[in-house]
């Protein structure tokens, strides 16, 4: 297993549509093992392959929702979701990203989310939850779109959002950070 470096907001790789896993084989199911292995240096609720650089359409996702643990991962996910929030974030309903690193806004999620698709060995897999989960399903699914979540701000937020990434500078390819070698964004 292997830590592996985050990109962060700017890079191509974040914006471009992951494809299909076509091939279940011991290299994918190690893979796996590297994307858990980062999410947890990075103190994440959940990572996409493309955060890493992958083109592949997997997410993990290892979180604590109302005192229980979650934990998984899903090749091929295909999202369903309650009715999305056609107004303004409650302020207090921050989400965060680790290729946005260091940084929270508000964000409208839909309360409820199911995922399905496979594991790394090809069998079913579904995953449903409210809250939190449902928050980390549909953030996840979305960085396989080819979406982070600064995409769905709305008003003041993303107005906020995109003066952050200005004055960042991430508006070029390229930028990264490394789990456990570098200082967590977020302070955790």
């Amino acid at each position: 297993m292997a830590i592996r470096p985050i990109l962060i907001a700017g890079d191509s790789r974040l914006t471009t549509p992951a494809v299909p896993v076509t091939v279940f084989d011991d290299e994918l199911r190690a893979f796996v093992d590297d994307l858990y292995e980062t999410n947890t240096a990075a103190h994440g609720a959940g990572l996409a392959a493309n955060q890493v650089g992958d083109p592949r359409a997997i997410f993990v996702f290892d979180l604590i929702d109302d005192g229980r643990r979650h934990r998984g991962h899903v090749v091929n996910p295909t999202l369903e979701t309650a009715p999305l929030p056609e107004t303004m974030p409650d302020p207090d309903d921050l989400e965060g990203c680790l290729s946005v690193p260091g940084e929270r806004y508000p964000t409208g999620r839909a309360e409820w989310a199911r995922v399905t698709g496979v594991d790394s060995a090809g069998e079913p897999v579904s995953f449903e939850g409210l809250g939190y989960l449902a928050r980390c399903l549909q953030h996840e699914t979305d960085h396989l779109a080819g979406h982070l979540y600064l995409d769905r701000l709305i008003g003041r937020n993303h107005r906020a959002a995109r003066k952050m990434i200005k004055k960042r500078g991430w508006s070029e390819p390229g930028n990264s950070w490394m789990p456990g070698a570098d200082r967590n964004p977020f302070g955790w």
